[in-house]
C-alpha cells in the first residue's frame, strides 16, 4: 500500500454503516499492518464476531490509497460456484464477460491497483480460493480482503482471527469501564432502544456480567440489548443463565464464543411469541432479503393467518431479528437477516421437516413474480418493476437454484427464467443465459414453457454473440410454434431473427422479417412485442437511410408514453435522438433526447440502454465538435458497453458509424491525441462514462480552479488529501505505511509549495479542489 496512488474522489462500492463502530483499534491495526505487507488477507473467526463490520471499516480507512478503488462483494446468497466470477464481475462492474468470467477479470484487473473485499466466503471456500489464486498471480496490484469462518488456503494467504470485543473482569472500576469494549458496544446499543439508559454505580455490574456471559461476541450483545426495551438487566441474566444450562446439558460444549452466540440467538428465539417463532423460521428460505408481499405469500398459512403477517415481521423488526431498508421513489420496504440469524431458522425450519415445502412455496412465489413482470411491466409500473426485480435477483437465484438441483423441477426453471428475459436483457445477460441454458437440458419435454424457454435462450444468445446456439435454439422453437399453431411465438420468432440480420448487417432481410412480426404481435394484441419491433425497425431503416424511420420512431414513442412505460419510453428516445442526429442541425436536439433517456435508465440501472445512448451521444460530438472530448467520449462508450454485457458495439451497422465518427476525429486532432483521449474515456467506471456523457464532468472542468494542484507531487496531494481528513502526521504514517519523520518532511513541502502556514489552510484548498 505504500506506493499507492491518490484519488481525489475514492472509487468503487461499499455499503454504508448503518450503527456506529465500536473499538477495534488493537485488530484495525493489525489489519492495517498486514494488509500493507501482503496481497491476501483473511480474517476469520466465528458467526457474529464482528469480521465484516471489522473489514468495511478497514476499506473505508484505506480506500483513498487505492486509485481505482475498493469494492464489496457480498456472497452470503451465493450458492452456485459458477457464479462467482459473473458475481465478481458484476461487483465491478464488469459485466460483458465470456463463459470463463476468470479469465476476463484477470485482464481487466491487470493493471489496476484496487482492493478487493470478498465477504462471506466459506460456503464458496474452494472455488473462491481458486479464483483469488489466478486473479493474484494476475494482477500485481491488486489486494483481497477477505472475511471467512475459515483459512481459504491461498499460497501467501495471510490470516488475522477476529476475536471477541473485550471484556472487563467482575470488579473494575467505574472510571475504566469505558476502555472495555464491549461494555461501550451494549450501551451504545441499549441507548439505540432505550435512549435515557445511564451505565452508574447502580448498573455496572450487571452490565459487565452480561458482557461476560456473552463473551463479548457483538451479535450477541446486540441481540441481549433490544431486550432492554421489555426487560430489566436482572431479567436478562436470568434468562442467560437459564439457557446457558440448556446448552450444556443439551451437546457437548463448544468454544466460549460459539456458546455465547447459541445462547443469544436461542435465547432471543425463545422469547418470540410462537407466531413470531414460526415466521423466522420460513423467513430462512429467502436470499438476500425480502419485501411484506413475498412473507405474505411464502410464510402465511398454517398457523400464521395472512393479515398477522405485518405485526409479526414488525415484532421481529423490534427485536432485531429482521433489519429494515428504506424504501426508494419506486419501491416497498425491504427486510433481511444477518446470515446466521437466518441459518438458525433454517436450522429450526429443518428440525420441523419442513424445509422442502416452504422452498416449493418460495419457487411459486418466484414463478408468480416472473408472470408479473411479464404481465404488467409495459406499462406505468415499468420502473417499479424493474427496481422490484433486482431487488428480489437473489431470490430469483434461490429459487432457480433450488429448480435446477431438484429432480423434476425443470418445468418451474424455465417457468421463472424465461418470462423474465428484458430483465436479463437490462444488466445480468450472462447469467440469465447460463440459467435459461441449464433449464432448457433439465426440461426436455417438448411443451409452450420450453418453446418459450427457446425463444428467450435465442435472444440472450443473440447478445451474447453466441450464433451456433442462436441458430440451433430457434430452429427448434420454428418447430414448436408450427406444432402448437402459436401466432405470438411466430412474431417472436420473426423479432429475433430480423435483430440477428440487423447486427449481420443485412438490413432489407432484417427490414422484411421484422415486419412480419410487427404484423403478427399487432394481431394479436401484443403492445411489447409491437413496441420492441418498431424500435428495431427503427434502427435498421436509420441504417439503411430508409425514410420510414422517422415515422416508426415516432410510433414508438407513442406507443410507450400512451403506456407510461419509463424504460420503454427512453428506448423510444434512442429512436427519435437518431433521427434528429441524421439531420445535423439538430445535433442538439439529439444530443437532449439521448441525456433524457439515460436520466430515464439511470434509476433502473439498465446499462444496456445507457450504453446505446453514450455511443449515440459519441456520434454527436464527433459530428458536431471532433475534438479531445469527442474522441474521450467514444472511450467512454466503450467503457459502458463493457459494464452492460452486451456486444452491441461490436456489430457491423453500429461499428459503421464509430469508424466514421473515429475518421473524423482523428482528421481533426491527430492520431496521437485520438488515442490518448480514447484511452482515457475507455478506463472510465460506468458513473464516469455517465457523468461525461450527460456532460456534468465538463462542466466541472470548466469551474474547475487551475495552478496549485499541478504543483504537487501524487504522493504529496495524497498527504493533503488526508490533512484535510484531519490526520496527524502520526496519523498519516500509520495510514500510509511509511515513517513518521517522512510524513513530517512531506508536510513542509506541501506547506511550503502551496505557500501556506498552517495544516487548516491545506484542509481548505483540499476542499476547494476535489480533484488533481
Amino acid at each position: 500500500m505504500a506506493e499507492s496512488k491518490p484519488v481525489a474522489t475514492p472509487r468503487g462500492r461499499l455499503p454504508a454503516e448503518l450503527t456506529s463502530f465500536v473499538g477495534r483499534r488493537r485488530e484495525l491495526a493489525a489489519t492495517r499492518r498486514l494488509l500493507s505487507s501482503s496481497r491476501l488477507l483473511t480474517l476469520t473467526g466465528s458467526g457474529g464476531v464482528g469480521k465484516t463490520r471489522l473489514a468495511l471499516r478497514m476499506a473505508a480507512e484505506v480506500r483513498r490509497t487505492f486509485a481505482d478503488g475498493v469494492w464489496f462483494v457480498e456472497l452470503a446468497a451465493l450458492h452456485d460456484p459458477a457464479l462467482l466470477g459473473h458475481t465478481l464481475a458484476g461487483a465491478l462492474e464488469l459485466s460483458q464477460v465470456s463463459a470463463n468470467p476468470t479469465a476476463d477479470l484477470a485482464e481487466y484487473l491487470e493493471d489496476k491497483h484496487l482492493l478487493l473485499v470478498l465477504d462471506n466466503c466459506e460456503q464458496l471456500a474452494e472455488p473462491c480460493a481458486v479464483l483469488v489464486s489466478k486473479l493474484l498471480a494476475a494482477a500485481p496490484q491488486l489486494r483481497i480482503l477477505a472475511t471467512s469462518r475459515h483459512v481459504l488456503g491461498v499460497e501467501g494467504e495471510q490470516v488475522l482471527s477476529v476475536p471477541p470485543l473485550s471484556t472487563p473482569p467482575g470488579e473494575v472500576p467505574f472510571a475504566d469501564a469505558d476502555q472495555y469494549e464491549s461494555l461501550v458496544l451494549f450501551v451504545d446499543r441499549v441507548r439505540a432502544v432505550l435512549p435515557e439508559f445511564e451505565l452508574d454505580e447502580r448498573n455496572r455490574a450487571q452490565v459487565i456480567e452480561v458482557c461476560r456471559q456473552l463473551d463479548g461476541v457483538p451479535l450477541a450483545l446486540e441481540l441481549a440489548a433490544v431486550w432492554m426495551r421489555t426487560l430489566s438487566l436482572a431479567q436478562i441474566l436470568d434468562r442467560l443463565e437459564d439457557r446457558f444450562r440448556l446448552l450444556a446439558s443439551g451437546r457437548q460444549a463448544g468454544p466460549a464464543r460459539q456458546q455465547a452466540l447459541d445462547t443469544a440467538v436461542t435465547w432471543s428465539y425463545d422469547l418470540c411469541s410462537p407466531g413470531e417463532r414460526l415466521l423466522w423460521e420460513r423467513l430462512s428460505v429467502f436470499s438476500g432479503g425480502f419485501d411484506l408481499e413475498g412473507a405474505e405469500e411464502v410464510c402465511s398459512g398454517d398457523g400464521i393467518a395472512r393479515d398477522e403477517v405485518l405485526d409479526l415481521v414488525a415484532g421481529l423488526v423490534n427485536k432485531s431479528i429482521i433489519t429494515r431498508t428504506m424504501a426508494t421513489d419506486h419501491s416497498v420496504a425491504w427486510y433481511d437477516m444477518l446470515t446466521t440469524i437466518s441459518q438458525y431458522g433454517g436450522m429450526r425450519l429443518a428440525e420441523a421437516g419442513r424445509t422442502r415445502e416452504f422452498r416449493l412455496r418460495h419457487r411459486d412465489y418466484c414463478r408468480r413474480l416472473a408472470a408479473g413482470w411479464a404481465e404488467d411491466s409495459f406499462g406505468p409500473r415499468q420502473a417499479d418493476w424493474f427496481i422490484r426485480m433486482r431487488r428480489e435477483h437473489d431470490n430469483l437465484r434461490a429459487a432457480l437454484d433450488f429448480c435446477l438441483a431438484e429432480p423434476g423441477e425443470g418445468q418451474a426453471a424455465l417457468e421463472i427464467a424465461a418470462p423474465i428475459w428484458n430483465f436479463w436483457f437490462a444488466g445480468y445477460l450472462r447469467e440469465g443465459h447460463r440459467y435459461l441454458s441449464r433449464a432448457i437440458v433439465a426440461a426436455p419435454e417438448q411443451t409452450p414453457t420450453r418453446a418459450l424457454g427457446l425463444w428467450a435462450g435465442s435472444y440472450l444468445s443473440m447478445f451474447l454473440g453466441e450464433t451456433e446456439q442462436l441458430t440451433r435454439l430457434l430452429r427448434e422453437c420454428e418447430e414448436l410454434a408450427e406444432r402448437y399453431d402459436d401466432d405470438r411465438l411466430r412474431a417472436r420468432i420473426a423479432e429475433v431473427a430480423g435483430h440477428a440480420l440487423i447486427y449481420q448487417g443485412d438490413l432489407p432481410g432484417a427490414i422484411g422479417r421484422l415486419e412480419v412480426g410487427l404484423a403478427g404481435f399487432r394481431a394479436v394484441g401484443d403492445n411489447l412485442g409491437e413496441f420492441d419491433i418498431l424500435i428495431l425497425l427503427s434502427a435498421a431503416t436509420f441504417f439503411l437511410g430508409d425514410p420510414r424511420v422517422e415515422e416508426f420512431s415516432r410510433q414508438a414513442y407513442e406507443l410507450a408514453d400512451s403506456r407510461g412505460a419509463v424504460s420503454s419510453k427512453a428506448y423510444a428516445l434512442w429512436s427519435v435522438g437518431i433521427v434528429q442526429w441524421r439531420d445535423h442541425d439538430q445535433v442538439e436536439a439529439a444530443t437532449r433526447s439521448f441525456r433524457e433517456a439515460i436520466r430515464l435508465w439511470q434509476p433502473l440501472n439498465d446499462r444496456t440502454g445507457i450504453g446505446f445512448c453514450v455511443q449515440a451521444l459519441s456520434w454527436c460530438a464527433g459530428s458536431a465538435a471532433p475534438t479531445e472530448q469527442a474522441a474521450r467520449l467514444m472511450g467512454a462508450s466503450r467503457a459502458v458497453w463493457r459494464s452492460s454485457g452486451a456486444h452491441v458495439d461490436e456489430t457491423t451497422p453500429y461499428s459503421q458509424f464509430d469508424d466514421r465518427t473515429e475518421a473524423r476525429i482523428r482528421a481533426a486532432i491527430g492520431d496521437a491525441a485520438f488515442d490518448e483521449a480514447f484511452r482515457l474515456g475507455a478506463a472510465y467506471s460506468f458513473d464516469q462514462a455517465v457523468s461525461l456523457a450527460l456532460g456534468e464532468e465538463t462542466l466541472r472542468e470548466r469551474t474547475a480552479k487551475p495552478g496549485m494542484a499541478g504543483r504537487l507531487t501524487r504522493r504529496e496531494h495524497e498527504i493533503a488529501v488526508l490533512i484535510g481528513e484531519g490526520l496527524s502526521n502520526r496519523e498519516i504514517a500509520g495510514r500510509l505505511v511509511i515513517s513518521q519523520r517522512t510524513a513530517e518532511t512531506h508536510v513542509e513541502h506541501i506547506l511550503s509549495k502551496l505557500g501556506f502556514a498552517s495544516r487548516t489552510q491545506v484542509a481548505r484548498w483540499v476542499a476547494e479542489h476535489p480533484e488533481r
